[in-house]
């Protein structure tokens, strides 16, 4: 993976907190990420260019008009004022080398002097096996390497819910580990899938592989989660939206510019759910 600067642009190495999503359903964490980039103000300051994922090219994605500026599959951009670096994927990654590209992002993470990873990610509605408390609204899970049961002191003053289908201990969750450990001398393998049983799904999706990756290069990262199905995801990047402002050590103001409608109401779909 390579990093390019775009001509006559910096790279402030203040902004030390990556903010990225892991493609998942309804694609909540690039819609947060967009949400960030677009409210905070935030500058392109280059792309990475990686052969793991699939070409695209597209127009301006922030304007309100068309101008004729071409967006890419790995953008990077920054936001001094919240001292934040955000990193917007807008192509999949190719079958089979979600290992690779996780190596090559922690890899750049690793040598541009990155201290924290947020990763903005989504699971899927139909694979919840508990029910949802909705006392206090849509409810955030995360994944932190703080502690070596995903457990984080910060989140859970936060209030958000760790995630509990994380198990260390399990075999995807190890087989993940042990490939992105250089000193791990255990030979596993990921289960085909035939013999993927439900405990698997978490590890099998590309935030567990950007998790794993980032907490081998030794980072902190913290992935923010949220339950969802395909349709109108608004609401949902609104929450991960805020949800990451208050994970970050830094948090600026934001202003929803390029959203002229106000919220909206999830009543109807949360109570089709219980």
């Amino acid at each position: 993976m390579e990093f390019v600067v775009e001509e006559g642009k910096r790279v402030d190495e203040e902004c030390s907190t990556l903010i990225l999503p892991a493609l998942s359903i309804g694609n909540v964490g690039q819609l947060a990420v967009d949400l960030l980039v677009s409210s905070t103000g935030a500058d392109r300051v280059g792309y990475l260019d990686d052969p793991y994922l699939l070409p695209c090219v597209g127009n301006d994605a922030y304007g309100p008009l068309p101008c004729g500026e071409i967006s890419l599959p790995l953008e990077v951009y920054e936001s001094p004022s919240t001292a934040t670096t955000l990193a917007q994927q807008r192509s999949p990654v190719a079958k089979g080398m979600m290992i690779k590209f996780a190596e090559n992002i922690a890899d750049f993470a690793a040598s541009s002097g990155k201290k924290h990873v947020i990763v903005l990610s989504s699971l899927d509605f139909q694979r919840l096996h508990h029910n949802l408390d909705m006392s206090r609204g849509p409810q955030v899970y995360y994944l932190s390497n703080a502690e070596a049961n995903g457990r984080d002191e910060h989140c859970e003053r936060l209030g958000f819910g760790r995630l509990n289908e994380y198990d260390s201990e399990g075999r995807c969750w190890k087989y993940l580990c042990s490939v992105f450990d250089e000193n791990c001398k255990e030979e596993l393998t990921f289960p085909s899938e035939d013999e993927l049983e439900d405990i698997d799904y978490y590890p099998s999706l590309p935030f567990a592989a950007l998790f794993s990756a980032f907490k081998a290069r030794g980072l902190k990262v913290t992935c923010l989660l949220c339950y969802c199905s395909e349709g109108d995801n608004i609401p949902d990047a609104f929450l991960l939206t805020r949800r990451s402002r208050s994970c970050r050590l830094h948090v600026g103001s934001c202003v929803w510019r390029l959203l002229f409608h106000p919220p909206i109401d999830v009543s109807n779909r949360v109570s089709s759910m219980k």
